[in-house]
């Protein structure tokens, strides 16, 4: 199985103008690497890809491929409008050695399944990159059903899944239920970090994660925990972080990591306009929350 365990996501540092600090970058990834994470999910929602060109993306890739020197699989977005600039995008992450690539079916015009199912299928037949299906309604505000999964898992290449964590007492049914419309290797995996220990205590197969991108040692233990069939201590350690996961659902993840970055000097990004860095109470608030919490 490609996508297991704990998937780290990073912001990408870049300027008002798109320009991504490669160095500042470097820093992250090296700090991930360090912690042993099982892959990093480069240029996700976090590291707000969407609002990257091309070429910056590309270099992106390459900076981040570059630190890793491959000590860890490397998980790439590569969601676009058109489904011939996804092809590229998917190309460009192949060609620069990245392990799979993370599609969500971005659109402005909501997409029919099959709309979807044609996207993913030209992706991945014209790329030749391992795909994970990116669930991601909040954003693209189209949600995957367990049959359109089903049916894109028999595709040759699609590898794996990244749905939102459900509430804890679902996730056991929701997991039983997709494990009957995909093959045995399929991953199965989860973001919403809150909810995201309950998934792997009830079986998922990978944490797609954001605060891992800025924390990844607390995040490697949970998982660690769960492994060792602790979830006791998986269960205490979400439960530390809970100060954080309140913020995540006040003020969005990207932008309470954005702050926490900055507070910490562990780069100077802000997040892409129209998108406002946190300032005033709010940051006060990710400030003490960081204390707190011993992270800074």
């Amino acid at each position: 199985m490609l996508l297991k365990g704990l998937s780290a996501f990073p912001i990408t540092p870049s300027d008002a103008e798109g320009r991504v600090d490669a160095a500042s970058l470097r820093k992250l990834v090296a700090s991930i690497c360090a912690a042993k994470v099982d892959s990093i999910g480069l240029l996700g929602s976090t590291g707000t890809y969407a609002y990257l060109s091309r070429h910056e993306r590309r270099r992106a890739l390459d900076a981040a491929l570059e630190e890793v020197a491959g000590q860890v699989p490397v998980l790439v977005g590569v969601g676009a409008l058109r489904t011939d600039d996804a092809v590229r995008l998917a190309q460009d992450a192949k060609a620069a050695g990245a392990a799979a690539g993370l599609l969500a079916p971005v659109s402005y015009t909501p997409l029919t399944e099959d709309e979807v199912f044609e996207h993913f299928a030209a992706v991945a037949r014209e790329s030749g990159l391992p795909l994970c299906i990116y669930d991601n309604p909040s954003t693209t505000h189209f949600r995957f059903s367990p049959a359109l999964i089903g049916r894109l898992s028999r595709l040759p290449g699609i590898v794996a899944v990244k749905s939102p964590a459900p509430e804890p007492q679902v996730v056991t049914a929701q997991l039983a239920e997709l494990r009957t419309v995909v093959p045995d290797g399929f991953s199965l995996g989860y973001s919403g970090d809150w909810n995201s220990v309950e998934a792997l205590i009830g079986g998922g197969d990978a944490w797609y994660s954001v605060v891992a991108g800025l924390f990844p040692q607390i995040s490697v233990a949970m998982v660690q925990a769960v492994r060792n069939g602790d979830g006791a201590e998986a269960r205490r350690l979400n439960e530390k972080l809970e100060p954080l996961w309140s913020l995540f659902k006040e003020f969005s993840s990207l932008r309470v990591i954005y702050a926490s970055a900055d507070l910490l000097g562990l780069c100077r990004a802000e997040p892409p306009g129209p998108i406002l860095s946190l300032a005033g109470a709010a940051r006060q608030r990710v400030a003490e929350a960081l204390e707190a919490l011993n992270l800074r």
